[in-house]
């Protein structure tokens, strides 16, 4: 056995992303980040907090130093859920794809903030029944299947 990854594997090369839906039970609330007008990236859309692992990085790991750069929550990883998967053909940091591993967190230490004003507008709580429509459309389709018990896979551009 071999510790050197083929030269398809590493051709096909598939980024790595998570993304927490931070979902208050008691409210019926998500919160959720704006991005800035000068993003590379869906410029003034809503989204979910996400990220990209960093090489050799736990997703769970991920998921909790994203959140918590973004938005200064801290989360336990172990109690993560997994909530849904979105596999997408190409993404603007990721021309072979991406694959983004959607969790929710229930519990969580600390009061959300703007973290990185640099890269979002705003960061809120909204009502689940007031989903804004401007949103990053795969994370959107995440949650939305979340809050509605739906298909846990979303693809887009296959």
């Amino acid at each position: 056995m071999t510790d050197i990854a083929l030269p398809p594997a590493l051709d096909s090369h598939t980024l790595l992303v998570a993304a927490v839906i931070v979902h208050d039970t008691t409210t019926g609330q998500v919160l959720l980040l704006q991005r800035a007008p000068s993003a590379k990236f869906a410029a003034d859309h809503w989204d979910l907090p996400v990220g990209k692992a960093d090489k050799g990085e736990l997703i769970t790991t991920t998921a909790v130093r994203e959140l918590r750069e973004e938005t200064g929550l801290v989360v336990n990883p172990d109690r993560l859920k997994v909530a849904g998967l979105i596999h997408g053909a190409w993404g603007v940091e990721a021309p072979n794809g991406f694959l983004t591993v959607v969790f929710v967190a229930h519990e969580w230490e600390g009061e959300p903030v703007n973290a990185e004003p640099h890269k979002h507008v705003r960061v809120a709580w909204m009502s689940v029944d007031d989903i804004p429509q401007r949103f990053v459309s795969t994370t959107r389709e995440a949650l939305m299947n979340y809050l509605g018990g739906g298909p846990m896979v979303a693809s887009e551009g296959f």
